[in-house]
Formats: structure tokens, sequence, C-alpha cells
């Protein structure tokens, strides 16, 4: 299971933190990712992290603004969103990948969060 948690709303410019806890016992032996999905679109990567947090991978909207990091010995993922912007509005999703290599590519991660909201303001 993982938990996602966070979210909330904020103005343009600020920044929030998402995390999301495992239940798996096995978490640092898996990638990770945060993907979002904004009113009536398709959900899309945000960014991943490989099971050892030495690779990371960012959606080119975020680079420079977004960190992805894990911290193995809590089984959590964190998201740090800097410099947000009202186009960042979205439901993000945590989700796992059981290998131990990140991909960009939604259909790769098998256990999906139940999504944390971000919402904004301009």
């Amino acid at each position: 299971q993982l938990q996602a948690s966070g979210g909330g709303l904020v103005q343009a410019g600020g920044s929030l933190r998402l995390s999301c806890a495992a239940a798996e016992r096995a978490f640092n032996m898996y990638a990770m990712g945060w993907f979002r999905q904004a009113p009536g679109k398709e959900r899309e990567f945000v960014a991943a992290i490989t099971r050892s947090g030495l690779t990371t991978y960012y959606a080119d909207s975020v680079k420079g603004r977004f960190t992805i990091s894990r911290d193995n010995a809590k089984n959590t993922v964190y998201l740090q969103m800097n410099s947000l912007k009202p186009e960042d509005t979205a439901v993000y999703y945590c989700a796992l990948r059981p290998r131990t290599i990140a991909t960009m590519t939604l259909d790769d991660y098998d256990y999906w969060g139940q999504g944390t909201e971000v919402t904004v303001s301009s």
C-alpha cells in the first residue's frame, strides 16, 4: 500500500512537499515515481527515482523546480515542489515499480497510491 500526503492550496511561487509512505517491507528494492492528473487531462509523469536514490528523472515541465528523494529507512519517497505554477494544479500520485530501475512510463508502475490534491492559485 502507498499513502500519499502533503497536498493543499498554495499561491503561485510557493512550495509544497509531498510524501508517500509505503507499507511494503521491500520498499528499498524498488523504483518509485510521481505522476499527476489535472482535470480533464491524462495522467502524466512528473518524477522518478531508482532504488538507490542515486538516479532521478524529471518531466521537462518540472525540471529545476521539483526534487524527488527517498528515505529507505522510513519507506518514504518525497516530492519537493518549489516555484509552483497554476499549471501544476493536479492530483498527484505516487507509484511503485517492482524493479530497481526507474522509468518515465506510467504503465511500468504496478502499485499506486490514492493521490493527494495540489491546487496552485494565481
